[in-house]
């Protein structure tokens, strides 16, 4: 692919609604009854655009925010084109063991009804286990790319020849710093193949990627839209990690959602946050995959009807929740990657209602969020709550019973034996309740759920939020192999 090609293909398009529907692509059977099960009525801009460049066997490039759609983009033409023989047909790289599961999930219902099998393929999980999954006859291998390379360099993956290969958020691969291993990874794989390559963003290494591994391609951008509901407010506040728990009590109580979901990032985390909300009076239950089927299915129809108004989930035990009327969508924990974000947030906003989503975020982790930001391209607002708007009522309350448990100091005594001199001791009363109440001490005044916009402001400046990554992609231990084909000699043909 020419230089001046890229550079004039990257123009971003503005996408228009869709007057397609699915059965316009002329899928197969088993596909289209998938794409009615899933409840799929319309193509997203980047499906439309890209599923009949695939159908018809080109290499494409693919640009467009996360959640638009792209993993059923190149899926569904994908599964429809898959030769049935013996040995792997498909193969996606992601840059993470999360979207790694996401995706081969969704790729297997997409191709449950044409018989398909997928497998992910990621680090921490046992080698002879992934190995035995993909000898077993699967068609589909979703992989990240450390554990996919170990595979192949090693020698344990036998006769691998992928007609379709995917390389999926190519940019957050040069961003963990992947990219040496993709090029290695490429020197693997057959020459002949059919080769798409999808980007949130086209920084030039990317660039220069796609002029090695891909042959003539077709250029789709569709970034301009923003890709997630308008409907939904978001919202984040910057905390410390110490404060995590206190926010979101704090904001549940500002909030009083009619109906939301608390993300957590683990199991043992949904377990202790649900017993926090529980002790502050909040009807909440957890939800995760270490429950018995039995009790999940308990909890998802409590939280559908009104026995649960708060769900404490994660990420996959809350796939697929088809709940209506959830207000608020709390991120406990910042999610582990863009998809994980679009996914939670989607809960809320459904059906035409108005939705909230609010992500807890300490300094250390404002990176993240922005990158997160960037990727998804949306808006996000920054949130901080003070509690100087406490009724009137409620600080007397406090304040009476403040005063009633008070025990007296002797420092106290001597100083208003000094102030009696001076003035009756009512007013001593009046003016020391009203000095009280001024500075803020019993309203909690300043002990805000966030850091101040000036706080804020300061953090981005010191993140260099904004700023083009400058990373290569120069973390990895071993040597890159080019972006060429290489084929190795001696106990048959390994790519």
């Amino acid at each position: 692919m020419e230089q001046e090609t890229i550079e004039q293909q990257t123009q971003e398009e503005q996408p228009e609604q869709s007057t397609m529907s699915f059965s316009d692509f002329g899928f197969k059977q088993p596909i289209m009854r998938a794409i009615d099960r899933m409840g799929f009525k319309v193509p997203s801009p980047i499906q439309e655009k890209v599923i009949p460049l695939i159908l018809e066997g080109h290499d494409v490039v693919g640009q467009a925010h996360t959640g638009t759609g792209k993993t059923a983009a190149f899926g569904l033409p994908a599964l429809n084109n898959i030769e049935w023989r013996n040995g792997v047909d498909m193969l996606v790289i992601t840059p993470t063991r999360e979207l790694a599961t996401q995706v081969s999930d969704e790729l297997f219902s997409l191709g449950r009804f044409a018989g398909i099998r997928t497998v992910s393929v990621y680090g921490g999980q046992s080698y002879r286990r992934q190995l035995d999954l993909i000898s077993r006859g699967a068609q589909v291998v979703v992989a990240t790319p450390g554990r996919l390379l170990d595979m192949l360099s090693s020698g344990k993956l036998e006769d691998f020849n992928p007609s379709i290969v995917v390389l999926d958020e190519a940019d957050e691969m040069l961003d963990m710093g992947f990219l040496d291993d993709i090029k290695e990874i490429f020197s693997y794989l057959p020459q002949q193949r059919q080769t798409l390559l999808f980007s949130a963003t086209m920084p030039e290494p990317i660039k220069d990627l796609a002029r090695h591994i891909l042959h003539e391609p077709k250029f789709v951008s569709v970034t301009k839209k923003e890709t997630t509901n308008k409907d939904i407010r978001q919202l984040y506040y910057v905390i410390e990690e110490k404060d995590r728990d206190d926010a979101i009590v704090r904001l549940l109580d500002k909030e009083e959602p009619e109906k939301a979901i608390v993300f957590c990032r683990m199991k043992r985390e949904v377990d202790r946050v649900a017993e926090l909300l529980q002790a502050q009076g909040v009807n909440a239950r957890g939800l995760h995959g270490d429950m018995e089927m039995r009790e999940r299915m308990e909890v998802i129809k409590g939280f559908r009807g009104r026995d649960i108004d708060i769900l404490v989930a994660t990420d996959v035990a809350a796939r697929g929740l088809n709940i209506e009327n959830v207000s608020h969508v709390f991120n406990y924990h910042i999610p582990f990657d863009p998809e994980s974000y679009v996914h939670r947030i989607g809960r809320t906003g459904r059906a035409g209602k108005k939705g909230t989503a609010i992500t807890l975020v300490t300094p250390l982790e404002f990176k993240e969020l922005e990158r997160i930001r960037q990727k998804v391209g949306t808006k996000m607002e920054y949130g901080f709550v003070d509690e100087g708007g406490e009724s009137a009522e409620n600080v007397a309350e406090r304040f009476l019973d403040a005063v009633r448990e008070q025990d007296i100091n002797q420092e106290a005594v001597k100083i208003y034996e000094v102030l009696e001199n001076e003035m009756a001791p009512q007013k001593v009363a009046y003016k020391l309740i009203s000095m009280i109440l001024d500075k803020g001490i019993l309203s909690r005044q300043g002990s805000g759920i966030g850091l101040s916009q000036d706080e804020v402001e300061r953090l981005m400046a010191m993140s260099g939020v904004g700023e083009k990554s400058k990373k290569g992609g120069n973390r990895k231990r071993r040597s890159g192999g080019g972006g060429g084909n290489r084929r190795r000699s001696g106990g048959g043909r390994r790519y």
